[in-house]
């Protein structure tokens, strides 16, 4: 294993021309300790002795740790959710993607990707995408550490993402609000929302 993967010098996101942006988000700091994440946090924290959220490139990671990834995705977007559309969209190898997950004896239990984007105005946000966590640990609070750790490093900068409609309220409790009509993506109804 890596410890690079771990260290806070490695947290930035580059890449994509967005390098203020880019700084913004790496000096946004580590992220908070697991089971302590401060006043003032949604509901639905891991509780003490919690895995930490991990951050790394897809380059950063060994092939067991993206085949987690991965494989925890494809599990619950593709099958678990009868979804007969590709995964894989290109973007998990992009210079400014962040994954963050957390793991217990090697085995993923929650992800999600973080990706810097330009706008048509020249303008840079972040996208926060591919939140999941697998069936036997759903209830524990993982995603909501690990989107409390995605939202650390982003700092003030705008973030995005398109939210299954049912978790709409869940993304209000981050500081989301709706900025568009509900879409289909892959069959499932999606709401953009924006922080």
């Amino acid at each position: 294993m890596d410890d690079s993967v771990n260290d806070p010098a490695n947290d930035s996101v580059a890449g994509s021309g967005t390098d203020a942006l880019a700084d913004r988000v790496a000096d946004a700091g580590a992220a908070p300790v697991p089971g302590r994440p401060g006043p003032g946090s949604p509901p639905g924290r891991p509780g003490p002795g919690s895995p930490p959220v991990r951050w790394a490139t897809a380059a950063e990671l060994s092939s067991a740790q993206l085949y987690g990834l991965l494989r925890l995705r494809t599990d619950v977007f593709v099958v678990e959710q009868a979804c007969p559309y590709p995964e894989l969209d290109g973007r998990d190898f992009e210079p400014g993607c962040r994954h963050g997950w957390i793991e217990r004896d090697g085995r993923v239990l929650s992800t999600l990707r973080l990706l810097v984007e330009d706008t048509p105005d020249g303008s840079a946000l972040l996208r926060i995408g591919r939140v999941v966590t697998a069936a036997d640990a759903r209830g524990r609070g993982l995603s909501a550490a690990l989107l409390r750790s995605a939202l650390a490093r982003c700092g003030p900068a705008p973030v995005v993402l398109d939210a299954q409609a049912h978790l709409e309220g869940w993304y209000g409790r981050f500081g989301f609000a709706r900025t568009g009509k509900t879409f289909l993506e892959d069959g499932i109804p999606h709401v953009p929302m924006r922080r």
